[in-house]
């Protein structure tokens, strides 16, 4: 198994003998506590082109043990498999994976391997976390942890939180490797730097950010994005008005290519008597047509339709206008969200990319069980083809 610098150290941490400790530490590792989550889910992909519909049924397994708190330290072990049920495996993994250019991507690998492995320090407002862990921010946008697929993004890193009064939450990350959803084949070195400071105003909560990627594979490839996102509501009578604005801007540098790029969001909203509906525009902006801005960390499936045809922002970037309505439901959650795409940067091929319509239903059922279902139906223009999406899930966590 592959090991960067942070997890060889979580792991030569955890089996170093203590003997000055013995009593004490016994007692935080037998009284720690055990994690599960189990997830069953049924995949679909219906396309318009050549390649035969994908079929998948695979079980995500997750086992992880966290220690009690010694003098402020704890650590945390988790482990994660996923595997092809009943021989369900009519699809393609990706470029590097089976059956390829025979039937339709679904994005979830047969892999067994340390989802988490971290040292964790809290004492009053700090918190340190060394090793491999799920980060996320605001939201998934900028760092998420692709949740959605079964075989998890996580990072081996070094995280500082500080909060040094109540409504102010300052972050720092440093990145060594990115373990993305296709396995450990598809992991790579990084030097990424992720800043980020969260204060609650009267009007709101203000976050900005600095997202400073490096792709440490000996190229020069690196991703500089600053910016700054104010959320809120208001109550108005017996319903709230919910607004996002966010601006960030965006550079790219890999050799002798230099590339900016804008991202905005502007989203307005209103929640009554258990219902919410949104309006909004988000726009991953083009440096004339030659790059678009990117959010490669990110939850991407959360965003842009659950088709998931914008994992990759085209170069002439992307406009994606959409409303969603949402409310409860018979003990669960649904939701009905419709889009509409278009290029930032018009060419005269490339202008129109299509829509997309993704209806959910979710629900848990006791404490520890759940289950769900979801469907995407994109609709292509001048770009990709059309494409329909299917899951049904159940899952138990503990």
């Amino acid at each position: 198994m592959k090991r960067s610098m942070y997890t060889s150290l979580v792991l030569a941490s955890l089996a170093a003998p203590m003997p000055t400790m013995a009593d004490s530490l016994t007692d935080a590792i037998t009284g720690g506590k055990t994690s599960g989550d189990f997830r069953l889910r049924y995949e679909e992909v219906d396309q318009d082109n050549t390649l035969k519909n994908a079929s998948a049924l695979t079980l995500r397994t997750r086992l992880g043990y966290t220690t009690a708190e010694l003098e402020g330290f704890s650590a945390t072990v988790e482990m994660e498999d996923v595997r092809i049920v009943g021989g369900q495996d009519s699809y393609t993994v990706g470029p590097a994976g089976f059956k390829v250019g025979e039937h339709s991507v679904v994005a979830d690998p047969e892999v067994t391997e340390l989802d988490q492995g971290f040292v964790k320090y809290k004492k009053g407002m700090f918190t340190a976390k060394v090793g491999r862990q799920v980060i996320t921010y605001d939201g998934h946008r900028f760092v998420g942890h692709v949740g959605w697929r079964q075989d998890r993004q996580t990072f081996d890193a070094a995280r500082f939180d500080l909060k040094p009064m109540e409504g102010v939450s300052l972050s720092y990350a440093y990145l060594d490797q990115r373990n993305r959803i296709f396995a450990e084949a598809a992991d790579f070195d990084s030097k990424d730097h992720l800043l980020n400071a969260a204060i609650d105003t009267p009007i709101g909560k203000l976050v900005v950010y600095s997202y400073m990627l490096e792709v440490d594979n000996g190229t020069d490839n690196a991703r500089d994005t600053v910016g700054a996102s104010l959320s809120g509501g208001v109550d108005v009578g017996k319903a709230k008005l919910l607004y996002t604005v966010e601006l960030a801007s965006q550079e790219f540098e890999a050799g002798a290519i230099d590339r900016d790029a804008d991202y905005s969001l502007i989203e307005g909203g209103v929640s009554v008597s258990g219902i919410t509906g949104k309006v909004g525009v988000e726009t991953l902006g083009s440096d004339d047509g030659l790059y678009g801005f990117t959010t490669e960390l990110a939850t991407l499936h959360k965003f842009n339709g659950w088709a998931d045809m914008f994992l990759g922002t085209p170069a002439t970037g992307l406009v994606d206008s959409y409303v969603s309505v949402s409310g409860k439901l018979l003990g669960g959650g649904w939701s009905v969200t419709y889009h509409d795409f278009t290029a930032d940067e018009d060419t005269p091929t490339l202008d129109n990319y299509g829509s997309e319509l993704d209806i959910s239903y979710a629900r848990k059922f006791g404490k520890n069980y759940n289950a769900g279902v979801k469907y995407a139906d994109y609709s292509a223009d001048d770009l990709f083809v059309d494409t329909k999406k299917l899951w049904v899930w159940v899952g138990l966590s503990f």
